[in-house]
């Protein structure tokens, strides 16, 4: 089950009009977005198959799934606060519960990513999942 604040964002971009005005979203939530530290940004945290770098640090707290993230690439940090959408704060074992395919669908993303983007977001849903089983 999606995040109230998922949910929330599906709802923004059924309000914008077109795809321009969603991107320039996503490109603001990544700017809202704080950075890691650089202390964080190592081999570990890196994910592999992203055309930008790519930093995801989890942070469970409890059965409670929490993550940061960062990226050199203003777009691709506004996927991972799209992604922090969908999954931070939920208990862990819904993590792997959540069809991200199918949610970020809602959102059209993948009609519009390049395929470099599409395979970078698809290895970072990836890397969640993994560290959400922990």
């Amino acid at each position: 089950m999606p995040t109230a604040a998922f949910e929330d964002l599906v709802e923004t971009f059924e309000f914008l009009d077109d795809w321009e005005d969603r991107y320039r979203h996503v490109i603001e939530m990544g700017k809202a977005m704080p950075p890691i530290e650089d202390a964080l940004k190592v081999p570990a945290t890196k994910v592999d198959g992203c055309a930008s770098q790519v930093w995801l640090v989890p942070a469970p707290e409890g059965s409670t799934y929490h993550f940061r993230g960062d990226s050199d690439a203003m777009i691709v940090r506004g996927l991972i606060a799209v992604l922090g959408a969908l999954y931070d704060g939920i208990p862990r074992q819904e993590v792997l519960e959540i069809d991200a395919r199918h949610q970020l669908e809602r959102l059209g993303l993948n009609d519009h990513l390049s395929a470099q983007r599409s395979n970078g977001l698809r290895a970072m849903v990836e890397r969640i999942r993994q560290t959400a089983e922990g």
